[in-house]
């Protein structure tokens, strides 16, 4: 009977034919590329699967997801690496701004043209500020939120979580004596909701609780717990499920699901932490080492160093009987009598013993250097500068600094228009059809209907926060110079300090008039060529 042999013997004994055969590049013969060798030091025990993009993420998403939320719960750094992220792009106003395409909605109309467009875009940018703005918070399904800090929320999700998930719910019941302007409303959902029904398995037209279509594996809808799984209190909702279809026949979205998509395939998605979980556990359970250790050497910080211990000394005295009652009465008389030199009590010592001072080596050498490289590690993950996730400034200058600032804007700025064109744009688009179909916007004569030129109506930028200056003088200098080589806009340029520049221009034209009438000189801004004084305008009767 053969004995089984255990797979490394297999592949030994296949590498060693191989050599004898003389094959090249099988296996145990000379592989093309380092990186396939099965039997280098480096690489004999990394076999990774090979497996689909949902074989991936969907098996192993509740555990992933399970231990970044633990981490941005309890891990200091990572909490405030998510809160740059989300302040540089979302932060306090996510503004829309409304570009209708008039150009591809000319061919219905002569009246579709800039004029239009601008007088379109006031209204709806109005409409939309009362929607997403309402004291009431009716665009909040559950009404706690301004739409804005629902982005904000929706966009932790699918940093921490891999995915943002809405629903639009139509409640006209809300509207007039419900204190509602819109019938439109919009509930977030927790991903971990959106699942396969009864814990079932993958199929070809269901992955991760989203319904496909069989032809192009397209995205027809959405399966949702009623419930949250970990909510003892609705154990029984959270064993159903509700089907919601992904849109209305005629194309109104009806639940919003927005991820990055990493690999061609993907239906569900993964949060930044995820390639760095391992590495910040780490440097977490290492810091709280390193502050166990210091605390111990802080409370031990001096202790007395005796030849013998207390059981050596009491049996070399328990023969003399004097010794013993003498060294009683000496405690007993330092004990009532304590000696005091300046308000500061003198220790008394025993013969032979001396008082001594623990010196501190915590934390340390080789902690800061560690930590720093895991925090690296972190900034380089989630798209931030070192100096953003640390907030120690103190080795950059302005150079590097404004590098940094560079390329993470880059990053905020892709991170910000994925978030609108994925969650934001379709949620304005529902509101904005509301708003057409109610006769709230000004439309030519031939206007084609909404939902045949939904995109071209839709069309749409989102002011997020400013990007803030390094050196406010040299940069600005450096703006207005682009702009009158025509480099930019001076809508650019505003929009990326989060200011809307018809705004600035109103404003602008207001403080004129006032200082115009109050007689105060106007500044250099207003008063023309920045190189011609400005002249005192006469007082306005």
């Amino acid at each position: 009977m053969k004995r089984a042999r255990s797979a490394g013997q297999v592949l030994r004994a296949r590498r060693l034919r191989a050599q004898a055969s003389g094959v090249p590049g099988g296996i145990g013969g000379a592989f093309a590329y380092d990186a396939a060798n099965l039997f280098s030091q480096e690489s004999a025990t990394w076999q990774p699967w090979l497996r689909s993009p949902d074989g991936e993420i969907n098996h192993d998403r509740d555990r992933m997801v399970a231990r970044s939320r633990d981490l941005i719960r309890n891990d200091g750094w990572a909490t405030g690496g998510v809160t740059r992220i989300l302040d540089s792009a979302i932060g306090s106003q996510f503004r829309l701004v409304a570009k209708p395409d008039y150009r591809a909605l000319e061919r219905f109309s002569p009246g579709f043209d800039a004029s239009w467009a601008d007088d379109f875009g006031r209204v709806v940018e109005a409409e939309w500020r009362m929607f997403a703005d309402d004291l009431g918070r009716h665009c909040d399904a559950e009404r706690h939120q301004t739409l804005t800090q629902m982005f904000w929320v929706a966009l932790r999700h699918k940093v921490i979580d891999g995915d943002s998930l809405a629903c639009l719910l139509w409640t006209p019941e809300r509207v007039g004596a419900g204190g509602a302007r819109y019938s439109t409303s919009v509930q977030l959902i927790d991903p971990d909701r959106l699942s396969n029904p009864y814990g079932q398995m993958d199929t070809l037209t269901l992955r991760g609780g989203v319904q496909l279509d069989g032809a192009s594996a397209a995205a027809v809808g959405y399966h949702i717990r009623q419930a949250h799984q970990g909510d003892v209190y609705a154990a029984v909702p959270s064993m159903h499920w509700d089907y919601f279809p992904r849109e209305t026949p005629w194309g109104r979205p009806i639940v919003v699901h927005d991820f990055d998509r990493e690999r061609a395939g993907q239906h569900r998605g993964t949060g930044i932490l995820t390639p760095i979980l391992a590495r910040m556990r780490m440097l977490s359970r290492y810091d709280q080492a390193e502050l166990q250790q210091a605390l111990l050497q802080t409370v031990f910080a001096t202790v007395i160093e005796s030849p013998l211990d207390r059981e050596d000394l009491a049996l070399a005295t328990a023969g003399d009987e004097m010794i013993g009652a003498y060294q009683q009465l000496r405690g007993e008389h330092h004990a009532a009598n304590p000696l005091m030199i300046g308000g500061v009590k003198v220790p008394h010592l025993a013969p032979g013993e001396t008082l001594k001072s623990q010196s501190a080596t915590r934390p340390n050498s080789g902690f800061e250097a560690f930590q720093s490289a895991v925090l690296r590690a972190l900034a380089a993950a989630t798209g931030l500068s070192a100096e953003q996730l640390t907030w120690d400034y103190s080795k950059t200058n302005y150079s590097s600094a404004r590098a940094a600032m560079l390329e993470a804007w880059k990053t905020a700025i892709r991170r910000r228009d994925w978030f609108a064109m994925g969650f934001a744009n379709p949620i304005y688009g529902a509101f904005l059809e509301e708003v057409l179909e109610r006769g709230l916007a000004p439309l030519p004569r031939n206007a084609p209907p909404f939902a045949e030129m939904r995109t071209a109506y839709a069309r749409c930028r989102w002011i997020g926060p400013a990007r803030g200056w390094v050196d406010p003088v040299a940069e600005r200098q450096g703006a207005v110079l682009g702009m009158e080589a025509g480099l930019g806009t001076l809508e650019d340029e505003a929009a990326e300090q989060g200011r809307d520049f018809e705004e600035n221009l109103d404003q602008r034209a207001l403080e004129i008039r006032m200082m115009q009438e109050r007689g105060i000189p106007l500044p250099t801004w207003a008063a023309g060529s920045p190189n011609r004084p400005a002249e005192r305008p006469e007082k306005a009767k």
